[in-house]
């Protein structure tokens, strides 16, 4: 027994001295506790699978008091953003393609006609790459049009209402194939997991092997330690955008329908903000575990808040504008315009400019952070 009294005393002094660091490692207790809170806010507040301000045109033919009252109640139901008008046809699936909308409600010239004379009909073409939105949102029109009344011209002519027929059309994904959506950004998401964790313990690492000083004494600029450092994970990071896009390809017959080089070239600025994400990171943590902690705060709400995982047009409106400083959030929306809707460089013109600002915007942090260990 005098043994076991002796085992039981060493382990709870050897507890208690760890728990005493632990005490005293303010960041470490920040972490266990702001961690919570995180994934408290991320799926009480921003994960929802009610559609809320999606952007929606309407191409109005008939231009009469019927077809503004249906368009009114549907903009009334309060799961879309205000509607914009659309002078054509092909101004409308332009929109969709270029994903400045998630919807095109069309309503034929003689909406009001027909509804004198028989079963009137709109048609509704959504962007079926995210199938979730997509049925989400045909499914709120159709509710609309199921309630919608046509009198008191189909009463006059007809002495009863018949049902608003709605005929739908899923673009870039008629089938609405779940697996399409989430292969066209398994690139985005292998990326982030490997440029975060890779980068993040760099200069930790450094810090922590007693080298931390040699390397700055080089005669080299702080930026272009960084970039030195960025180059070789840069160049793994299109090797596994070879396998992901030709192993999607080759297994799920999910190939990209759009230029390669549009899928390269907003790749670069995408791999180069991931990875100083980790180099920030490295700067801000003192030790290889508090670099691991502070990864796992810019990972997880990537994958929530960006859109590859859950459809961010889902999202209230304040949350969706927080996962636009990802930069998860920018190539999801660049791969998907490319491998399902056939984008080419101007498609995604706007997320490779919001991804290069982002990694400038990184840069200048990483630079403030490490200066003051030049001195």
């Amino acid at each position: 027994m005098s043994a076991l009294r002796r085992s039981i005393a060493t382990i709870l002094a050897v507890a208690w001295k760890e728990a005493a660091i632990m005490r005293h490692d303010k960041a470490f207790m920040g972490m266990v506790v702001a961690q919570p809170v995180m994934m408290l806010f991320l799926f009480g507040a921003a994960v929802t699978m009610v559609p809320k301000d999606v952007p929606w045109v309407v191409y109005d033919r008939d231009q009469s008091a019927l077809s503004r009252r249906f368009v009114e109640e549907v903009q009334s139901t309060g799961y879309f953003a205000p509607w914009q008008r659309v002078d054509s046809y092909e101004e409308g699936r332009a929109r969709l393609a270029r994903g400045k909308a998630v919807a095109l409600l069309v309503i034929p010239e003689d909406f009001r006609r027909d509804a004198l004379r028989g079963r009137p009909a709109v048609q509704v073409l959504t962007d079926g790459t995210d199938p979730l939105t997509a049925a989400r949102v045909t499914g709120y029109v159709s509710q609309v049009a199921r309630q919608f009344e046509t009198a008191p011209v189909a009463r006059a002519a007809r002495g009863a209402d018949g049902p608003l027929e709605v005929r739908q059309e899923f673009r870039f994904n008629p089938t609405l194939d779940d697996h399409r959506f989430y292969l066209a950004a398994l690139a985005g998401m292998l990326l982030t997991n490997l440029c975060l964790s890779v980068t993040s313990l760099g200069l930790v690492g450094e810090r922590e092997g007693g080298t931390y000083e040699q390397m700055l004494a080089q005669p080299t600029s702080p930026l272009e330690l960084v970039l030195g450092k960025l180059v070789p994970y840069a160049v793994v990071s299109y090797v596994v955008l070879c396998i992901a896009t030709i192993g999607a390809g080759l297994l799920f017959g999910v190939w990209p329908t759009g230029s390669l080089f549009a899928l390269a070239a907003v790749t670069l600025p995408f791999v180069l903000a991931s990875l100083s994400i980790g180099v920030f990171v490295s700067t801000v943590a003192r030790t290889s575990a508090q670099a691991v902690f502070l990864t796992v705060f810019f990972i997880l709400p990537s994958m929530v808040l960006s859109g590859v995982m859950l459809p961010y047009q889902l999202m209230p409106l304040a949350v969706r504008y927080a996962g636009g400083l990802l930069p998860l959030r920018w190539y999801q929306i660049g791969l998907r315009r490319v491998i399902l809707r056939g984008g080419g460089i101007e498609d995604v013109l706007g997320p490779m400019l919001a991804l290069t600002a982002i990694f400038a915007g990184l840069l200048l942090l990483i630079r403030l952070r490490i200066r003051p260990r030049l001195d």
